[in-house]
């Protein structure tokens, strides 16, 4: 996902990996930085210890770059019907 926006917008993507035991210890804590796994726009926390949908990863790239918002896709009658 992270690869096909930062090729439609002007930003810069960076991916920081580590093992699950180093966002666990101490440490990590006093950083003060998200729960991993997270999403970062700028200083916007977008979601931290769970994953994203990509319109959302999409819409916060875009309200930091000042853009609108893009429109949301259509439900399918299915989700329409569940108020999904």
């Amino acid at each position: 996902m992270m690869p096909r926006l930062g090729a439609k917008y002007p930003i810069e993507i960076e991916t920081t990996s580590k093992p699950i035991a180093d966002y666990q210890t101490d440490e990590y804590f006093e950083l003060d930085l998200p729960v991993a796994p997270a999403v970062l726009v700028g200083d916007e926390i977008v979601v931290e210890g769970s994953n994203i949908p990509e319109e959302k990863v999409e819409g916060a790239i875009r309200r930091h770059l000042g853009l609108a918002e893009p429109e949301s896709r259509k439900k399918s009658i299915i989700g329409r019907l569940l108020g999904g």
